[in-house]
């Protein structure tokens, strides 16, 4: 098994949905890769067009339970007085990109837009700019074991 990290550099939006009929649009990403998540900066008043320019980390084991692992980016509309909105999401498959990360040591997908989409009604909700790169450490259970933090080597 392949231990890394997934680093996610998430840039801006552009053509979001508004949610609210009378104000602007203050969105936010759930930024979820298995049972991980990360949750970005609010963009308070900046409306269908947000830039967020936020990296995120997160622990990979590779491969694991699932066939194709994949990252969720969920765009929210934070609310005062009541519950967020949701405004729509996108999936990131990342299997090549594992894959070819345990082969040359790291990998890439470079900076690109994905579709946003409302998944209740199937409608497109804008874009999303995100780029991700995995870069991988050979880890076994056998050589070495997390105790509270620490690592302890068996011989």
């Amino acid at each position: 098994m392949v231990i890394g990290v997934m680093e996610v550099n998430l840039v801006d939006a552009h053509g979001l949905k508004k949610s609210d009929f009378l104000n602007n649009i203050d969105p936010y990403v759930l930024v979820q890769y298995r049972n991980q998540e990360h949750k970005s900066l609010i963009a308070k008043g900046s409306g269908s067009n947000p830039k967020w320019n936020q990296k995120f980390t997160f622990r990979v084991e590779y491969p694991g339970a699932d066939d194709q692992p994949k990252l969720l980016l969920k765009i929210m509309d934070h609310d005062t007085f009541s519950s967020d909105d949701y405004l729509g999401q996108t999936t990131v498959y990342l299997k090549e990109l594992f894959e070819s990360g345990v082969e040359s040591g790291t990998s890439e997908l470079r900076l690109q837009k994905y579709r946003v989409v409302d998944i209740s009604s199937h409608s497109y909700c804008g874009d999303i700019r995100v780029g991700v790169t995995f870069t991988p450490r050979v880890e076994t259970e056998f050589y070495s074991q997390e105790f509270g933090g620490w690592k302890e080597s068996q011989r």
